[in-house]
């Protein structure tokens, strides 16, 4: 079964590919339907703008500007301004595609919720995971959580976007909380999220890819969410 990243990549190089595996993959995956809605909504756009027989800019602009005086004292065709006008629109949503699929925050977010679903029973521990089976999950990230770190009472590798992820639940005031340690996916900022039930932060850490932290709805807040990021952060110990 292909991964987020595979399906994505194979939509991209051609959006209405009917590949049975890309098909499958798509019939399971909610986030995955709605970046294909999303981009396909984008490629009919994109053909409308490319394919418009376009009379005049008043055709496509809503408000009435202004005659600006011939350049050099040049006079410009009406079909010379037909295809300017036409050239911009084309450009302008070639632009808004590229900066949506260029931003990663919300898609990252949204696996991350999707992964919940896999792991339904993750919140139902509430012992702590001994270190023999803690330690070498977090050692394939190099990493290790120092005596003042949350209670760990659940822990597992998991594929994410077809990479190794330590998958753990932590145990703070507010309930459980989940952990994924994304080595592998960078965001500028700390992004937060609320999605199908869940509060969530995807947070920074410099050389070390993010973490996203992320608790049910009901019984959480940001601020608490934030609190437990930072402590999970902090408790972290990077090793070689």
């Amino acid at each position: 079964m292909i991964d987020h990243d595979h399906y994505r990549r194979a939509l991209l190089a051609d959006p209405y590919a009917d590949d049975e595996e890309l098909l499958a993959h798509r019939a399971e995956c909610a986030p995955c339907r709605e970046y294909t809605e999303r981009l396909l909504t984008f490629e009919e756009k994109l053909h409308k703008a490319i394919t418009a027989d376009i009379k005049s800019s008043a055709d496509i602009l809503p408000f009435k500007t202004r005659a600006s005086p011939p350049l050099l004292g040049a006079r410009r065709s009406g079909g010379s301004r037909s295809l300017a006008v036409a050239a911009s629109l084309t450009l302008a949503l070639v632009v808004a595609g590229v900066a949506w699929l260029a931003t990663p925050q919300r898609g990252l977010a949204a696996d991350v919720v999707a992964h919940m679903a896999g792991e339904p029973n993750a919140w139902n521990t509430r012992t702590a995971v001994p270190s023999s089976e803690l330690d070498p999950i977090l050692e394939q990230d190099h990493m290790r959580l120092n005596p003042n770190a949350p209670m760990v009472s659940y822990a597992s590798p998991c594929l994410f976007r077809g990479h190794m992820v330590p998958h753990l639940v932590v145990q703070s005031a507010a309930g459980p909380v989940t952990v994924m340690v994304l080595s592998h996916e960078d965001v500028r900022t700390a992004v937060r999220f609320d999605e199908q039930g869940y509060r969530g932060t995807i947070v920074p850490m410099p050389g070390h890819g993010s973490l996203a932290v992320l608790m049910k709805t009901p019984v959480s807040t940001v601020a608490e969410v934030d609190a437990v990021a930072a402590q999970v952060r902090a408790s972290i110990v990077w090793g070689t």
